[in-house]
């Protein structure tokens, strides 16, 4: 695979300054944040790459478990920051959510799927890249997933209440907003999934064919990355919106809907 150099950067870096120049023409007012995302993103990205090369070569469990846990508080706190509105418990929530659906899908992956002897003797190789790809998915769906619950029970306040003072379970009352919710954080998944190898090709197979792989044997990991980035979402997704139904329903049948909160960004 070719060596990139600085300067080869620093040209890539031209694309983003193409994009720094549209917003500026249009009055987008968004060079900030195109400057502040790009630097964020090299120094994220070099910070993260020193100290992947470090645990490869150290493959200390604690450090690699240490890792992965920092990673999925991360993505727990971020797809709570992404949602519009917030209620009571919805931190504890997306941290329960993302922690399940994440950890017991890369545990099927590397414990059924690829068995742990063709990656035990170098588990970080395995276990952060596959843990990362689905954390980066699974934090979409939760976060659109909660966004859209609380938006559908503000929406349907009327709705919700008139079901539930005609004597609807609360399960019966709020049963479209869930529907709606999870549908919401499953759709971008599935809307890849409908064009992944014709519109665009993913990342793990684009990498693993530079660096010289087959491209048959590429593919064979991406359906596999594919399958698991999906079923880490559903799961993460249903997970947060139920527990989040659980947090505005009381076990009286009564819709709380006082303690829905909307944040100002």
């Amino acid at each position: 695979m070719y060596d990139l150099t600085p300067l080869n950067i620093f040209l890539a870096t031209l694309l983003v300054m193409i994009n720094g120049f549209i917003s500026f023409s249009l009055s987008l007012n968004l060079e900030k944040r195109l400057l502040l995302a790009s630097i964020r993103t090299v120094v994220q990205l070099l910070l993260i790459g020193m100290i992947l090369e470090w645990i490869f070569e150290l493959s200390w469990w604690p450090v690699i478990l240490l890792l992965m846990f920092s990673m999925t508080l991360i993505a727990s706190l971020t797809a709570v920051q992404r949602s519009q509105r917030r209620f009571p418990g919805i931190w504890l929530n997306s941290i329960i959510a993302v922690f399940v659906s994440s950890w017991l899908v890369s545990g099927f992956a590397l414990t059924v799927i690829i068995p742990p002897h063709s990656w035990s003797e170098n588990p970080a190789q395995y276990l952060i890249p596959l843990l990362g790809m689905i954390l980066g998915n699974t934090l979409n769906g939760i976060s659109l997933g909660l966004d859209r619950l609380s938006e559908e029970l503000v929406m349907r306040k009327g709705e919700v209440e008139l079901r539930l003072s005609l004597g609807a379970t609360r399960n019966e009352a709020a049963r479209e907003a869930l529907q709606n919710a999870v549908r919401s954080g499953m759709t971008p998944i599935i809307n890849s999934m409908m064009v992944v190898g014709l519109v665009s090709l993913p990342g793990l197979m684009t990498g693993q064919i530079l660096a010289g792989a087959s491209p048959l044997e590429s593919v064979k990991y991406q359906i596999v990355v594919m399958f698991l980035i999906a079923s880490g979402t559903a799961l993460g997704t249903v997970i947060s919106v139920l527990l989040g139904y659980r947090r505005l329903f009381n076990s009286r049948h009564q819709f709380l809907f006082e303690r829905i909160t909307r944040v100002d960004k």
